[in-house]
Protein backbone atom coordinates (compact mmCIF):
# COMPACT_ATOMS: atom_id res chain seq x y z
CA UNK A 1 0.00 0.00 0.00
CA UNK A 2 0.71 3.41 -0.46
CA UNK A 3 0.00 7.17 0.28
CA UNK A 4 -1.56 9.24 -2.24
CA UNK A 5 -2.55 13.11 -2.10
CA UNK A 6 -6.77 13.27 -3.70
CA UNK A 7 -6.39 16.59 -3.98
CA UNK A 8 -3.98 18.68 -6.40
CA UNK A 9 -3.68 22.58 -6.57
CA UNK A 10 -1.52 21.97 -10.17
CA UNK A 11 1.01 24.35 -8.55
CA UNK A 12 3.63 22.75 -10.48
CA UNK A 13 1.99 21.62 -13.75
CA UNK A 14 3.51 23.21 -16.95
CA UNK A 15 0.23 22.82 -19.01
CA UNK A 16 -1.43 24.66 -16.21
CA UNK A 17 1.10 27.49 -15.46
CA UNK A 18 -0.87 29.92 -17.84
CA UNK A 19 -3.44 29.69 -15.13
CA UNK A 20 -1.89 29.12 -11.66
CA UNK A 21 0.67 31.60 -12.59
CA UNK A 22 -2.53 34.60 -12.46
CA UNK A 23 -3.53 33.62 -8.92
CA UNK A 24 -0.56 32.13 -6.71
CA UNK A 25 -2.69 32.76 -3.75
CA UNK A 26 -5.06 30.77 -4.81
CA UNK A 27 -3.38 27.95 -5.82
CA UNK A 28 -0.98 27.82 -2.35
CA UNK A 29 -4.14 27.99 -0.58
CA UNK A 30 -5.12 24.85 -2.00
CA UNK A 31 -1.79 23.46 -2.24
CA UNK A 32 -1.59 24.20 1.93
CA UNK A 33 -4.85 22.71 2.28
CA UNK A 34 -4.06 19.39 0.54
CA UNK A 35 -1.18 18.99 2.85
CA UNK A 36 -3.66 17.38 5.67
CA UNK A 37 -4.44 14.60 6.62
CA UNK A 38 -8.16 14.76 4.80
CA UNK A 39 -6.44 14.97 1.06
CA UNK A 40 -4.28 11.54 1.39
CA UNK A 41 -5.54 7.84 0.66
CA UNK A 42 -4.25 4.55 0.60
CA UNK A 43 -4.16 2.70 -2.87
CA UNK A 44 -2.15 -0.59 -3.58
CA UNK A 45 1.16 0.43 -4.95
CA UNK A 46 2.31 -2.95 -6.69
CA UNK A 47 2.20 -3.10 -10.13
CA UNK A 48 0.51 -5.88 -11.89
CA UNK A 49 1.43 -6.97 -15.37
CA UNK A 50 3.86 -4.09 -15.05
CA UNK A 51 1.25 -2.09 -15.88
CA UNK A 52 0.17 1.32 -13.90
CA UNK A 53 -0.50 1.40 -10.69
CA UNK A 54 -3.99 3.12 -9.54
CA UNK A 55 -1.98 6.09 -8.81
CA UNK A 56 0.03 6.69 -12.10
CA UNK A 57 -3.02 5.66 -14.20
CA UNK A 58 -5.11 8.27 -12.85
CA UNK A 59 -2.44 10.70 -12.92
CA UNK A 60 -1.72 10.30 -16.85
CA UNK A 61 -5.34 9.63 -18.37
CA UNK A 62 -6.06 12.49 -19.67
CA UNK A 63 -9.81 12.59 -18.65
CA UNK A 64 -9.25 11.87 -14.74
CA UNK A 65 -6.57 14.76 -14.71
CA UNK A 66 -5.75 13.57 -11.24
CA UNK A 67 -8.83 15.04 -9.58
CA UNK A 68 -10.04 12.37 -7.09
CA UNK A 69 -14.09 13.24 -7.46
CA UNK A 70 -13.37 11.64 -11.07
CA UNK A 71 -11.66 8.71 -9.66
CA UNK A 72 -14.08 8.21 -7.16
CA UNK A 73 -16.54 8.23 -10.39
CA UNK A 74 -14.86 5.41 -11.62
CA UNK A 75 -14.55 3.38 -8.59
CA UNK A 76 -18.38 3.83 -8.14
CA UNK A 77 -19.04 2.96 -11.51
CA UNK A 78 -16.42 0.34 -11.19
CA UNK A 79 -18.69 -1.52 -7.84
CA UNK A 80 -21.82 -1.62 -10.32
CA UNK A 81 -19.61 -3.27 -13.41
CA UNK A 82 -19.86 -0.13 -15.48
CA UNK A 83 -16.81 1.50 -18.14
CA UNK A 84 -15.00 4.32 -16.79
CA UNK A 85 -11.45 5.49 -17.85
CA UNK A 86 -9.86 4.08 -14.98
CA UNK A 87 -12.21 0.34 -15.50
CA UNK A 88 -9.12 -1.75 -16.78
CA UNK A 89 -6.53 -0.37 -13.71
CA UNK A 90 -9.11 -0.96 -11.57
CA UNK A 91 -9.75 -4.56 -12.50
CA UNK A 92 -6.46 -5.01 -11.86
CA UNK A 93 -6.76 -4.73 -8.10
CA UNK A 94 -10.14 -6.38 -7.83
CA UNK A 95 -9.21 -7.91 -4.84
CA UNK A 96 -8.56 -4.70 -2.79
CA UNK A 97 -11.58 -3.54 -3.63
CA UNK A 98 -13.50 -6.86 -2.79
CA UNK A 99 -12.53 -6.03 1.14
CA UNK A 100 -14.99 -3.17 1.05
CA UNK A 101 -17.65 -5.70 -0.36
CA UNK A 102 -19.49 -2.73 -2.15
CA UNK A 103 -19.04 1.34 -2.53
CA UNK A 104 -20.83 2.28 -0.04
CA UNK A 105 -18.23 0.49 2.11
CA UNK A 106 -15.75 1.67 0.33
CA UNK A 107 -17.22 5.12 1.22
CA UNK A 108 -17.39 4.25 4.88
CA UNK A 109 -13.57 3.00 5.26
CA UNK A 110 -11.63 5.23 3.61
CA UNK A 111 -14.50 8.41 5.16
CA UNK A 112 -15.30 9.65 1.86
CA UNK A 113 -18.61 10.68 2.98
CA UNK A 114 -18.32 14.05 2.03
CA UNK A 115 -18.06 13.47 -1.67
CA UNK A 116 -21.07 11.78 -2.46
CA UNK A 117 -24.63 12.81 -1.87
CA UNK A 118 -27.60 10.93 -0.02
CA UNK A 119 -27.99 8.83 -2.90
CA UNK A 120 -24.34 8.08 -3.19
CA UNK A 121 -23.71 9.68 -6.23
CA UNK A 122 -20.50 11.72 -6.42
CA UNK A 123 -20.71 15.25 -5.99
CA UNK A 124 -18.40 16.72 -8.68
CA UNK A 125 -16.23 19.67 -7.82
CA UNK A 126 -16.82 21.09 -11.12
CA UNK A 127 -19.70 19.84 -14.07
CA UNK A 128 -19.64 16.69 -15.32
CA UNK A 129 -20.45 15.21 -18.53
CA UNK A 130 -20.04 11.53 -18.08
CA UNK A 131 -16.11 11.40 -19.52
CA UNK A 132 -17.07 13.14 -22.90
CA UNK A 133 -14.36 15.32 -22.61
CA UNK A 134 -11.11 16.02 -20.71
CA UNK A 135 -11.61 18.06 -17.89
CA UNK A 136 -9.98 21.39 -18.28
CA UNK A 137 -9.78 24.47 -16.56
CA UNK A 138 -10.79 27.35 -19.17
CA UNK A 139 -10.43 29.87 -16.89
CA UNK A 140 -9.59 31.33 -13.28
CA UNK A 141 -13.42 31.53 -12.39
CA UNK A 142 -13.40 28.12 -12.74
CA UNK A 143 -10.28 27.18 -11.14
CA UNK A 144 -11.31 29.22 -8.10
CA UNK A 145 -14.99 26.95 -8.41
CA UNK A 146 -12.68 23.82 -8.04
CA UNK A 147 -10.46 25.09 -5.38
CA UNK A 148 -13.82 26.06 -3.20
CA UNK A 149 -14.88 22.39 -3.52
CA UNK A 150 -11.95 20.68 -3.13
CA UNK A 151 -11.31 22.40 0.33
CA UNK A 152 -14.52 21.83 1.42
CA UNK A 153 -14.18 18.47 0.90
CA UNK A 154 -10.86 18.36 2.95
CA UNK A 155 -12.41 20.43 6.13
CA UNK A 156 -15.15 18.19 5.73
CA UNK A 157 -13.08 15.19 5.94
CA UNK A 158 -10.81 16.59 8.03
CA UNK A 159 -13.21 16.60 10.81
CA UNK A 160 -15.03 13.24 9.73
CA UNK A 161 -11.55 11.67 10.73
CA UNK A 162 -11.21 13.76 13.93
CA UNK A 163 -14.62 12.46 15.41
CA UNK A 164 -14.05 9.32 13.73
CA UNK A 165 -10.47 9.00 16.19
CA UNK A 166 -12.24 10.60 19.61
CA UNK A 167 -15.22 8.28 18.62
CA UNK A 168 -13.10 5.31 18.44
CA UNK A 169 -11.13 6.59 21.52
CA UNK A 170 -7.91 6.21 19.58
CA UNK A 171 -4.65 7.11 21.09
CA UNK A 172 -1.47 8.22 19.84
CA UNK A 173 2.06 9.20 20.46
CA UNK A 174 4.18 11.39 19.43
CA UNK A 175 8.29 10.79 19.58
CA UNK A 176 9.84 13.94 20.94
Amino acid sequence: MGSDAITHSYKNHKRKSWLTEQIPDEVKELFDAGSTIGAYIIFPNNRIGDKHTINQARGVNSFIDDRFDLTLECIRRFYLSQESPLYSTLLRYNKFFELFHNFEGYIQFFLLDDLIDENANVKFYLPFDDFKTRPVFSDVGEYISYKRGVIEFICSRNKRIEKYVKTKNVEYTTST
